[in-house]
């Protein structure tokens, strides 16, 4: 192999997915930049490499060199040090500074920063505080590259060393050389078959305890992120055999051991009519069991609220807000105004907003401890649009602490309310409901309004659709699509969707629902990004940012929600000088989502928000989240992704003027009723689908969505 030495002068191409790069390597005196391509992960502007490898003539991009083994070294040259300091790897040394140190120090710069670093006082401009910034920031990155070249040697990809040096410190290799699949349990991004590579490395057997023992709970893992709270041994047994590689008997004996720790449950209930040995980790079992206890307990308890002469309050209502209600809708107040807790399910045009509205202007009369709330920001901000009332998220009012690791609102501090309304309620998991349901004090009246035929919550569990099915609650379905919905496209092939009905296609004149017909998915990606950046926008005024939403099905695939994302960013949102981390590219200006709760930085699962600016030199990136400002370490990047296109599961309990739905055969293994169903009804205004006929009615045949396996029902009915 031939060898090569220079430092990265940038990155033009980066796939997160397997770390395949190509970039341009400044070799000593070379007056060109040598084009580098390979998988180098951890590679960062500024860096040292030398690379092994070959030379090979690209007959699209001309000479290249294909590295087939590299090591990152210190910079050796002044050009390189600068260009190193300047990337923005030492907080507190950007551009300018990184001019003036190396101006001084020369070719002994790294040397002074590393031995002596007191010294770059003489620098004007750095005083202490800086000089503090450097010295840990420096250090950190020693620690870091050891930890580098230690998971590269165990087969891990070196772009997870400072998000697991962030975790474990300086105890990193103990604590990996201990338990290697450690990493797998607390480094979000790093699964169990990447820590196993690792165990292998270090010699651990493949029958060993700790191996199977890891991967159970890692298959248990999976399958709640999955949105199963539980899953029939049997079934399970299978799955975590074929992860493991190892015979079944030796899977159900640590099964037996783990039950025992107490870290699982094993117990049977009832599916599909016959008893059935399910298995939890233990937090879903506590849950559900929690949920039931909780229910029972707010069920029974006295009431704060006086009765409510319901039919008179009513027709004062209606009078105030200028509405009349129909009959269905008249039984769900009615009802609203006597039972403890009470369900309202019903689809889009059923009125469920305008319930709403007449239970609060009449409880309101009688109290002013009331609490609205929501599992997603932007379902808040709706509520409170609809409701003129301030509203919150689950989260917020539950109030995460950090010195407990759990919310502050709970048995012991329970919320200071009369009456909790809340919204989308389809979205709340298992171990979210729990929390809310344990700081409800006894008094309060609970009403949970949602769609329980959209997709359910993203995390585990199948709540609503469970407790209504349990029939343990009082339950309203509104089905009476009101006059004025019912002249919207949108709403009737909503509910055509639902019942299994053909959608109406015919794209009628001043509509607010329309089908491109489409087949060839390259053609599909040229048609969506016409329609967002200037077919909409000229039409209708619809701003390409902030009114207009693509929805696909899936990720991946030529018209899956990266690719859909990589071209709308070229395309909408261009720079010079963007942000490139770890494979990911962000531009100032950029619509990106949060795709995890975060509760440090209180921005959550499906957050949508707006690049605002980053600085290399902080190494911070800054995100305008609807008015809330969140501050991001570049350790933290892969919490955020492109939000120009986003899943219709992601999207959930979030409405957008105008979204733009692909639906393809190669989306085959999504094309579920309910899927449909739920990304059609985000458009507030408009909707366009764009694909194929056939897609459509394989997805309206479809009412099979993947089964989720929960407790919940069988231990609140």
């Amino acid at each position: 192999m031939e060898e090569i030495t220079g430092y990265i002068e940038r990155i033009t191409f980066q796939n997160p997915d397997n770390g395949w790069t190509v970039a341009r390597l400044q070799e000593g005196r070379k007056r060109e930049v040598t084009t580098v391509v390979g998988t180098l992960t951890s590679v960062q502007i500024g860096e040292t490499l030398r690379c092994r490898g070959a030379w090979k003539n690209d007959t699209n991009f001309g000479m290249q060199f294909k590295v087939e083994e590299y090591e990152v070294t210190r910079p050796a040259t002044v050009r390189g040090i600068k260009k190193y300091l300047s990337s923005g790897m030492i907080k507190g040394v950007g551009k300018a500074f990184a001019e003036r140190i190396v101006s001084q120090y020369g070719e002994q710069t790294l040397d002074v920063i590393d031995e002596t670093p007191d010294m770059l006082m003489e620098i004007d401009g750095i005083g202490p505080k800086r000089i503090t910034q450097i010295k840990a920031c420096w250090a950190e990155q020693k620690s870091i590259r050891e930890v580098m070249v230690f998971l590269q040697g165990h087969g891990i990809s070196p772009t997870f060393a400072q998000k697991v040096f962030k975790t474990y410190g300086e105890e990193t290799i103990p604590v990996i050389e201990r338990n290697p699949y450690q990493l797998a349990r607390d480094i979000w991004g790093i699964g169990f078959k990447t820590a196993d590579d690792a165990a292998q490395k270090m010699g651990i057997k493949k029958a060993a305890d700790i191996r199977i023992d890891s991967g159970v709970e890692y298959t248990l893992s999976e399958l709640s992120n999955e949105g199963h709270t539980c899953y029939p041994v049997d079934k399970f047994l299978e799955r975590a055999k074929t992860l493991l590689e190892v015979e079944m008997n030796l899977v159900a004996e640590r099964l037996e051991a783990i039950e025992t720790e107490q870290r699982i449950v094993i117990e049977g209930i009832e599916i599909e009519g016959k008893m059935t040995a399910c298995v939890w980790l233990k937090l879903f079992k506590v849950s559900e069991e929690g949920i039931a206890k909780q229910l029972h307990r707010l069920s029974t308890a006295k009431d704060a609220l006086r009765e409510v002469k319901a039919k008179e309050a009513v027709v004062w209502a209606e009078g105030k807000l200028g509405i009349r209600l129909a009959e269905n809708q008249k039984q769900a107040v009615y009802k609203s105004f006597t039972d403890k807790i009470h369900i309202i399910t019903g689809g889009p045009g059923t009125g469920k907003s305008t319930i709403t509205k007449v239970i609060l202007l009449v409880l309101h009369q009688m109290t002013s401890k009331i609490i609205l709330a929501a599992p997603t920001g932007r379902a808040a901000k709706r509520m409170t649009e609809i409701t003129k009332m301030p509203a919150s998220t689950i989260h917020m009012i539950l109030e995460f602490d950090f010195n407990i690791n759990g919310f502050k609102r709970n048995r012991d501090n329970p919320l200071d309310c009369d009456l909790l309304i809340v919204d989308e309620a389809s979205m709340i998991d298992t171990v979210l409901m729990y929390n809310l349901l344990k700081a409800v004090p006894d008094h309060c009246r609970i009403l949970f309004v949602g769609d329980v035929d959209q997709l359910p919550s993203v995390g585990a569990g199948n709540v609503l659709q469970d407790l209504i099915e349990s029939g343990a609650l009082p339950i309203t379905r509104l089905t009476e699509i009101f006059r004025q919905a019912a002249d919207s496209m949108i709403i009737t092939n909503a509910h055509r969707i639902n019942a299994g009905v053909f959608p109406d296609i015919s794209n009628k004149k001043n509509g607010d629902f329309f089908f491109i017909e489409e087949e060839d998915t390259l053609k599909m990606t040229e048609t969506i990004a016409d329609l967002v950046i200037r077919r909409l926008p000229k039409a209708y005024g619809f701003d390409s940012f902030d009114d207009i939403q693509v929805l696909s099905p899936m990720n991946k695939g030529i018209i899956g929600n990266r690719n859909l994302n990589g071209i709308l960013q070229k395309k909408l949102n261009p720079s010079y000088a963007p942000l490139i981390k770890a494979g990911k590219v962000f531009h100032e200006g950029d619509k990106v989502m949060q795709i995890r709760n975060n509760y440090d930085l209180k921005v959550f699962n499906g957050d949508i928000g707006r690049v605002r600016k980053f600085h290399e030199e902080d190494q911070m990136l800054y995100v305008d989240f609807q008015g809330n400002t969140v501050i991001y370490d570049f350790a933290d990047l892969d919490q955020l992704v492109l939000a120009y296109s986003v899943s219709i599961h992601k999207y959930q309990g979030s409405e957008c003027p105008c979204v733009v739905i692909p639906i393809h055969n190669s989306h085959y293994n999504m094309l579920y009723r309910n899927l449909l169903y739920t990304g059609i009804t985000r458009g507030k205004k408009m909707v366009l689908v764009v694909g194929m006929r056939d897609a459509i009615g394989a997805a309206v045949r479809n009412n099979g969505a993947a089964k989720r396996f929960t407790g919940l029902r069988s231990v609140v009915g």
